[in-house]
């Protein structure tokens, strides 16, 4: 099996543990984003933006001071949100529409959270590497975000 299915599968099995530990949403995130952050090398941010009143607000996570608000449709995290599809930036200096929150971050993947239409807010994800993001980053962060969408009571 490839190393980094591998981790990933390992990853899904902590997270799976945690849940069953908790049913705290919020301490669910806050520990899902340590995990992310332990596990993924590399990582320079691990959270969440949570959807509030028109807009992404800073949740759970790990790493430096993050930007608190951001609009729908601005930076990768709005715009995943607004487009409900998860985005991966290979160099954000390069995007277009990309917020710097820390100058570390050198690539973006953006998974969106939402129960049918109502979008809970995003899973952000910073690497101090360009290009450390791929579709089994996608499949596997869009996994680990549907259970914890499944876990919200």
């Amino acid at each position: 099996m490839d190393k980094k299915i591998e981790m990933y599968e390992l990853m899904l099995l902590q997270l799976k543990g945690l849940l069953e530990a908790e049913s705290n949403w919020i301490a669910n995130l806050a520990n899902s984003a340590a995990l992310l952050n332990e596990t993924l090398i590399d990582t320079v941010f691990a959270g969440y933006y949570l959807f509030d009143e028109g807009e992404l607000i800073l949740g759970p996570f790990q790493g430096r001071v993050s930007c608190t608000r951001i609009k729908l449709g601005k930076g990768v995290c709005g715009e995943a949100a607004e487009k409900n599809q998860t985005m991966i930036v290979a160099n954000v200096k390069e995007h277009e529409n990309y917020i710097s929150c820390d100058s570390a971050a050198m690539s973006e993947i953006v998974v969106p959270m939402k129960v049918g239409d109502q979008l809970l807010g995003v899973l952000d994800l910073d690497s101090s590497q360009i290009g450390s993001y791929d579709a089994i980053d996608q499949t596997y962060l869009e996994a680990f975000a549907q259970l914890l969408i499944e876990s919200k009571k």
